[in-house]
């Protein structure tokens, strides 16, 4: 069970996170919108940040 949570944690959430991250940074610059282009940046940051924070808690 450990290693199914671990998988979701390390492979799927940041993958995500960063996708998203990265749709938002760009849509915010093209349309202008500061708002979304920071959700953007903090998303993608956040998607980097999430594996180091949660799987330090889980194991």
């Amino acid at each position: 069970m450990a290693i199914i949570g671990t998988t979701i944690f390390s492979h799927i959430f940041p993958v995500l996170f960063g996708f998203f991250g990265l749709l938002l940074i760009i849509s915010g610059i093209l349309d202008e919108n500061n708002p979304k282009f920071g959700l953007g940046i903090v998303l993608f940051i956040v998607g980097c940040a999430f594996p180091y924070v949660v799987l330090n808690a889980l194991i």
